[in-house]
């Protein structure tokens, strides 16, 4: 892959798209993932206002210290960067009060996506306030293979800078911007859950056997031509892109016919 070209292009497109928008700077959650360190760091090459907003809600003290770290370092080489810490944990604690339902299925499930969404709310107030871009920060594989982001929440964003990315991609560039070790070394997370589960934890795959199976898909390749962990992993895959794939679909609008009209 070549770093130094791939990054200019983002940097260039992120400027014309600003510049065509109307807008005035670029506003991005950083939750000390490699993801969303890679999407500020090119947002802040741009030379363009650039708000970096910190927002736990009772985060992992591992995953909040990285943040602030990426802030820091983020602050001290971009006179154009700013940042914000938006501490949510009280708002979710009533939101959780108020509509917590622990006998329903699925209620753990709904509680972390409403943690990503109350941080999209928050992204748009500064994006409104400043008449800024809500910057996303998903790559190919969350994006496009298996769905794995909140909808109208991380997924409720104006631009995708990396979303043509691979996961490896992402750190392959992400060590040519040399973002912080810490953050290149830590095992990806969504941080939407009390506990220290990972990606990977979520998902039963990493992103590197997840991005073989995508290219299998994509060579028009099935199931039944794969056996042991290939298969396995394979069909991991295939069952996330069905059972998401009203994520990565355009909303449905029902047609009224020209005869009715």
């Amino acid at each position: 892959m070549n770093s130094s070209e791939i990054s200019k292009n983002i940097i260039n497109w992120l400027k014309d798209y600003l510049e065509n928008s109307n807008t005035k700077g670029f506003v991005i959650g950083i939750s000390g993932g490699i993801d969303s360190a890679l999407t500020s760091t090119l947002c802040a090459k741009t030379g363009l206002p650039t708000l970096c907003l910190d927002m736990p809600i009772f985060q992992n003290s591992n995953e909040h210290s990285r943040a602030t770290e990426h802030i820091k370092w983020l602050s001290s080489n971009f006179n154009n960067v700013s940042s914000k810490t938006i501490d949510l944990s009280n708002t979710f604690d009533s939101f959780k009060n108020s509509v917590d339902e622990v006998n329903q299925r699925n209620n753990l499930l709904s509680l972390a996506n409403s943690r990503s969404r109350l941080r999209m709310t928050s992204l748009y107030y500064y994006a409104s306030l400043n008449n800024y871009l809500v910057v996303g920060t998903g790559n190919k594989v969350e994006d496009f293979g298996i769905g794995f982001y909140t909808k109208y929440g991380d997924g409720g964003v104006d631009i995708s800078p990396i979303a043509d990315l691979y996961k490896t991609e992402v750190f392959e560039l992400s060590e040519y911007l040399n973002i912080n070790q810490e953050i290149l070394i830590a095992k990806p997370t969504d941080g939407l859950w009390d506990d220290e589960r990972t990606d990977e934890d979520q998902i039963g795959a990493t992103y590197s056997e997840l991005e073989w199976a995508m290219k299998q898909k994509d060579f028009g390749k099935n199931s039944s031509e794969f056996k042991g962990r290939e298969k396995e992993v394979f069909d991991i895959l295939i069952k996330l892109n069905k059972q998401n794939l009203h994520k990565m679909s355009p909303i449905p609008v029902y047609l009224i016919p020209e005869e009715l009209k």
